[in-house]
């Protein structure tokens, strides 16, 4: 993956460049994870009703996808609120916070 290295390597990018070209692959690879999830669901889907219409199993497979589908949105839409860049500040505030007080 010569194009991800090139992106947070690039010396002439600043910190917010760079950040924000790491989100923008991120939500790319979502909505591409997004779209298999869609098109892998629905070929099953279509299996399933064709050959055992009387036992529906496509459900199973989907509610893993839309499992994986949601964690990857957490990691991918909440980066930079939840375990973010903002959380470390401030938890690193507070451990020096607690060492001064001792």
């Amino acid at each position: 993956m010569a194009c991800c290295s090139r992106i947070t390597d690039d010396p002439n990018l600043s910190v917010a460049e760079r950040d924000a070209r790491r989100q923008v692959r991120g939500l790319r690879s979502f909505y591409r994870h997004l779209l298999v999830l869609v098109v892998v669901s629905a070929g099953l889907a279509a299996i399933n009703l064709l050959v055992s219409p009387d036992r529906l199993w496509f459900y199973w497979p989907l509610a893993g996808g839309v499992i994986w589908l949601a964690l990857h949105a957490v990691g991918t839409l909440a980066r930079g609120r939840w375990l973010g860049a903002e959380w470390e500040e401030r938890k690193l505030r507070e451990l020096l916070a607690a060492r001064d007080v001792k």
